[in-house]
């Protein structure tokens, strides 16, 4: 599917996938920390995230080699390719420490990917392990949406459908099911009536 789309992806989305620099700005990993994003796409937050926090380490997966190459000529173009490092991997079962020499990440970032995962339960879980003690696991994407018009919310879903995306109503639950299951706390924030869920799951130090 990203054969031919990867190369407008970013140009399209910023108008669509909203909260990405809100989740960017609220990461606030330590100095010196590691963060990895799941399902890294074009690498655009990877990018950001450098930019944003210069003394961290920045590392990204995806299961796609079409949005890899592109993320490795966005990465290269922005002069970050020793700050950044990228891999293909399947969320749902991958080890950090043969992929990026690490045993886990401070911060690790899902920005608009469990909507196209199908087994999304088990990219949350694996991110949940993968998380250094005290560390984060950030996610934004399609909310609930049940506080948009009726109408609106038709014609979004339909048009969503055509990119094999399928929102998760049921993500905070979700979350907070995989905050209990590993200690750790879970918060989520609705935006834009529903259109977007914000979620913040920290593990205990």
């Amino acid at each position: 599917m990203y054969r031919h789309q990867r190369h407008i992806y970013d140009a399209s989305r910023k108008f669509y996938l909203l909260g990405r620099d809100q989740l960017i700005a609220g990461l606030t990993p330590p100095p010196g920390g590691t963060v990895l994003e799941i399902g890294c796409g074009t690498g655009r937050n990877l990018i950001a995230i450098a930019r944003a926090y210069p003394a961290c380490a920045c590392y990204g997966l995806d299961v796609s080699s079409e949005m890899l190459t592109t993320a490795r000529q966005s990465v290269e173009r922005a002069r970050m390719s020793d700050r950044i490092v990228l891999r293909q991997a399947d969320a749902t079962a991958f080890d950090p420490q043969a992929l990026f020499g690490q045993p886990g990440f401070d911060r690790i970032v899902i920005s608009y990917a469990l909507s196209m995962i199908p087994p999304w339960r088990g990219v949350v879980g694996e991110a949940v392990r993968r998380l250094s003690p005290g560390g984060e696991l950030h996610i934004v994407d399609f909310g609930d949406q049940r506080d948009l018009p009726a109408p609106f919310r038709a014609v979004l879903n339909r048009w969503l459908a055509l990119f094999h995306v399928t929102p998760r109503a049921d993500l905070a639950a979700a979350l907070d099911d995989a905050a209990q299951a590993a200690g750790a706390r879970a918060d989520t924030v609705s935006l834009h009536r529903g259109y977007a869920t914000l979620a913040k799951l920290r593990r205990a130090a």
